[in-house]
């Protein structure tokens, strides 16, 4: 019995130090910022501004599910009238923070086309700030930026696996939310750098708590899901809604807050017991989705493979998959 309790002790004690020294370990600075008299709207948290969801034509698409079991709508082009959504939300004055990482090599691989094309197509007349985490601070392009958008460089550590990086984001995401986000923007999105933006990703997509379809997966049956099967991991699931793609998530502060916190403290419990989820962030991503339904899913036209020529029901690439270079990147 003594055995036990010790055994319980030791492994409680164990996992609250394995926090301690990953928090110390891995604290961010904004060392330089190319950022401008941002406004601090409000010491408490902001909120979504509108909901236009009674505007959408559900019915415009009769080749591709619209809306989920849990009357969740799935946005996919003709649904919704851009400009309408538009002016609603700058009426409502909705500011909206995008948070990417661009950690060694991916800096210079992506980051300059990532936010040149984000300028150019995300969330095109509203106040948006661009959020890049990075290693390098002074690489990072200073591009020029339309009126009330702006651009903040925070400083993090380069951890030596690609795989610590994917989790770490998440606590830095989380940190930064509470720290600042959540004060001055309605909406959050976080997106991965090896991506290009290609047509409007807009005012559409925001919503309480979005994800996005993974293009590979949207069209299978749910046993070819590539959900963790392994028990002994915290992201293990059995059945889910859909596959969702860690690339793009979103919503309100509170929302990608709540996300954020779950993978991460699912990932270092996972990480104490010698476990690894398969997709990493991805895996505890739809874990989180499965048990906490996203109120707005986005279909795979926000998130597409150019490779992909015969799903023809995606009839517009709002932002698509920069060609992987896992072997010279990841190194």
């Amino acid at each position: 019995m003594r055995q036990r309790i010790f055994a319980v002790f030791f492994s409680c004690l164990l996992l609250v130090l394995t926090f301690i020294a990953l928090h110390a370990s891995f604290q961010y600075f904004p060392k330089v910022s190319f950022l401008k008299n941002l406004p601090v709207l409000s010491q408490a948290t902001l909120r979504p501004t509108v909901s236009l969801d009674d505007t959408l034509n559900y019915e415009a698409r009769q080749d591709v599910q619209t809306r989920t079991s849990w009357n969740a709508p799935i946005i996919w082009e003709l649904m919704f009238d851009p400009n309408f959504y538009d002016k609603k939300h700058l009426e409502a004055k909705t500011t909206v923070a995008l948070t990417v990482f661009a950690v060694g090599r991916y800096l210079d691989a992506y980051l300059n086309t990532f936010l040149t094309s984000a300028e150019k197509h995300f969330m095109v007349g509203l106040p948006v700030t661009f959020y890049v985490f990075t290693d390098q601070p002074e690489k990072v392009p200073n591009i020029t930026l339309a009126p009330r958008r702006h651009l903040k460089v925070i400083k993090v550590e380069r951890y030596s696996r690609w795989q610590d990086i994917s989790m770490m984001r998440m606590k830095t995401i989380s940190e930064i939310i509470e720290k600042e986000l959540r004060h001055n923007f309605n909406y959050v999105f976080c997106l991965d750098v090896d991506q290009e933006f290609k047509g409007r990703f807009g005012s559409e997509a925001l919503g309480e708590s979005v994800a996005v379809l993974h293009v590979y997966y949207y069209k299978l049956p749910k046993t070819q899901f590539t959900y963790d099967r392994n028990p002994k991991s915290k992201a293990y699931m059995e059945e889910g809604d859909y596959y969702y793609h860690a690339a793009v998530f979103g919503g309100s502060c509170d929302a990608v807050k709540a996300l954020a916190d779950y993978c991460y403290l699912n990932t270092m419990e996972d990480k104490l017991n010698n476990v690894e989820a398969l997709w990493h962030d991805e895996s505890h991503l739809n874990k989180y989705f499965w048990l906490n339904k996203p109120s707005r899913i986005l279909s795979s036209e926000y998130c597409f493979d150019p490779r992909i020529n015969y799903m023809t029901e995606v009839i517009v690439h709002r932002l698509v998959w920069a060609p992987k270079q896992y072997a010279k990147l990841r190194t």
